[in-house]
């Protein structure tokens, strides 16, 4: 008998810890499952009852999961094995951490574990979303529909990281360069005027006075300016980590002035899109949502959708705690209301993803399209005081060479 960790989610809502000895894991989920209760995760354990789950290296990009799930759906339809598929994959991924979680999931599969089974073991590799997609696509015979619909959903979550990084590059290069440059006024120019000025004795304007006195901060205590930022860095890292940090940056990327919008776009259509892969792979539309609630990366969205699956458990239509949250547009709660009224669900969810898609595109052209603008003033607002911090007192003393002549 082999002892494995789970934890489950019972009828009620609430999740449960322990552990469970079965012969093997399909076994020990069909005596959980007995109970009423929905599987979250389920792990092989030592004799201690310690988790021994293999989680190997970063997460994988979606681009190459896409890839995989593409070529993994090709080889199945040309009749091939999944152990044998999961040999050829493995043997052609240059990704040395995906590699090995593909060679650790052939082996698994060899020995009589299911294929979400053994993903299971690398929670880094195979998001929860694909783990459970593989399981309803074992238990209902339909595994390359779950294949091909996960290269998409890979595709669309690769394409969109991919415009915004894209996007990005430019303010991030200016934003570089205005640091670099202030960076050299004030610990190289600066100074070289500040020894001229205190040789004359001349008075010095209140501007002059300010910029050479951060200028002698930078150049003789700089490291206790890179300590500060260090630890403000930390400690909002460290915040952000707690459940009221989390809701606290979650509700400051929703309204953030020009980031905002951008936000709520993106999580409608990552939403969207995930439901409706799930849905069209035979998971449960409460299952979904609970798996939703844990990918998303706003803290703000995942207490919505952690309130719509309780909703939804109670027989309230989904699209009542989605309009009720305010968090997405209109759009949103409309076309999902209209899915759910007319049976037709994830069509509605795939136009309501296509549509938001774009929406992202634009919003990202839009937010570059301001930022631009603003870092130049931003520069303009700091690289200025310090010229005139150097001109005042030179047309000062130019001043009183012409007056005395």
């Amino acid at each position: 008998m082999a002892v494995f960790k789970y934890e489950v989610m019972q009828g009620d809502g609430k999740k449960r810890k322990g552990t469970i000895e079965a012969t093997n894991r399909d076994a020990a989920a069909e005596e959980l499952k007995k109970g009423g209760d929905y599987v979250l995760t389920l792990v092989d354990a030592g004799a201690l009852g310690k988790d021994v789950s293999i989680s190997i290296g970063k997460k994988v990009k979606p681009k190459e999961l896409a890839v995989f799930c593409k070529q993994f759906k090709s080889i199945m339809a040309a009749g091939v094995t999944i152990i044998e598929a999961l040999q050829m994959l493995a043997e052609q991924t240059e990704n040395k951490a995906f590699k090995a979680a593909i060679e650790d999931v052939h082996d698994r599969v060899q020995r009589g574990e299911t294929l979400a089974g053994a993903m299971s073991n690398h929670p880094k590799i195979f998001p929860e979303m694909m783990i459970q997609m593989m399981n309803a696509g074992e238990a209902s015979g339909s595994l390359e529909i779950a294949f091909e619909r996960l290269s998409v959903q890979f595709e669309k979550d690769a394409h969109l990281k991919a415009v915004i990084a894209k996007s990005m590059v430019y303010p991030i290069i200016l934003i570089c360069v205005i640091i670099g440059v202030v960076a050299i006024m004030m610990i190289k120019i600066v100074p070289s005027f500040t020894s001229t000025f205190d040789e004359l004795g001349a008075d010095l304007p209140a501007i002059t006075k300010i910029v050479m006195g951060v200028s002698d901060f930078m150049v003789n205590t700089w490291y206790i300016f890179i300590i500060v930022i260090a630890v403000v860095v930390f400690l909002a890292k460290e915040f952000k980590k707690t459940p009221a940090g989390a809701l606290f940056f979650g509700k400051l990327m929703l309204h953030l002035p020009l980031f905002g919008n951008l936000t709520v776009k993106s999580a409608s259509a990552q939403f969207t899109r995930t439901l409706s892969t799930m849905l069209a792979s035979g998971i449960t539309l409460v299952d979904a949502i609970e798996i939703i609630s844990k990918i998303m990366s706003n803290e703000v969205v995942k207490q919505v959708m952690q309130k719509a699956q309780k909703d939804v458990m109670q027989g309230v239509a989904f699209s009542i705690p989605i309009a009720d949250s305010g968090v997405f547009p209109p759009m949103v709660h409309h076309m999902v209301k209209i899915g759910e009224e007319t049976g037709n669900m994830e069509e509605m969810l795939d136009t309501i993803a296509e549509y938001y898609d774009s929406e992202v595109e634009m919003a990202t052209e839009a937010l570059v399209a301001a930022m631009e603008p603003l870092i130049i003033i931003a520069m303009a607002g700091i690289v200025v005081p310090i010229i005139l911090a150097i001109m005042l007192p030179m047309l000062g003393m130019q001043n009183a060479i012409d007056g005395q002549t």
